[in-house]
């Protein structure tokens, strides 16, 4: 059986009306190619700020330095004590945020340490709330954390007591040096209060959500000493 021929690349050879010698592109062909190019290009316009705006903060150093926040006289394990720490010293004053720090309570705080945190002996709750990122507050006489906005409610340990928080509130790494009580890294904390890499707000961690929301790959782990 001959081997069938292939089609010539050229435009006369195969015959197509309007075609002439040496054109291996039909005009038709090329304005399509031409306007499907110009379609991606103005595609692109639009996608890639997007994209990059999305995929930014992934890769953002988030490696805040230890802070020391107040004598360890200062605290107690029945209430809460604001203090004002620097989250970002790039920004001035827009850069400050707000932590509730108490000792630990081993009648209330009963979920395990992870290791080279055994001797953990303070709490240090963000004031980020888990729905939106709008601040809370601790109201003492009700032993619960309070969001104005949207009527976020957390318990005396942070976790969601109500409304639309997705997720308990974040914590940060604490520590005892030279009689200073010091907050590191920020984390994030599912319902049985397992410790993860930083999220944001509106992204649960319990169940298939600490799948669905990584960990950014930019993230240091934090190790005991740093």
């Amino acid at each position: 059986m001959p081997k069938k021929q292939a089609p010539s690349k050229y435009t006369a050879d195969r015959r197509i009306a309007g075609a002439f010698e040496g054109e291996t592109v039909t005009r038709r062909r090329f304005m399509t190619l031409s306007a499907h190019g110009a379609g991606a290009v103005a595609a692109s316009a639009f996608l890639l700020p997007a994209l990059g705006f999305a995929l930014g903060p992934l890769f953002e150093e988030m490696d805040q330095p230890w802070q020391a926040v107040g004598s360890e006289d200062e605290f107690s394990d029945d209430t809460y004590v604001p203090k004002v720490f620097t989250q970002s010293a790039r920004i001035g004053q827009s850069g400050k945020s707000t932590v509730y720090i108490r000792k630990r309570n081993p009648e209330i705080d009963t979920e395990k340490l992870p290791k080279g945190f055994e001797d953990e002996t303070y709490v240090a709750i963000s004031h980020r709330c888990m729905h939106l990122g709008c601040p809370v507050r601790y109201v003492q006489a009700a032993e619960r954390f309070i969001c104005p906005c949207h009527g976020g409610v957390y318990n005396f340990r942070g976790e969601v007591d109500g409304g639309p928080p997705v997720r308990p509130l974040d914590r940060h790494y604490t520590r005892v040096r030279n009689g200073q009580v010091e907050i590191g890294p920020r984390f994030s904390v599912n319902g049985h209060l397992e410790r993860f890499s930083p999220r944001d707000p509106g992204e649960p961690l319990d169940g298939i959500g600490q799948y669905l929301y990584p960990s950014r790959p930019s993230i240091r782990k934090l190790s005991e000493g740093e």
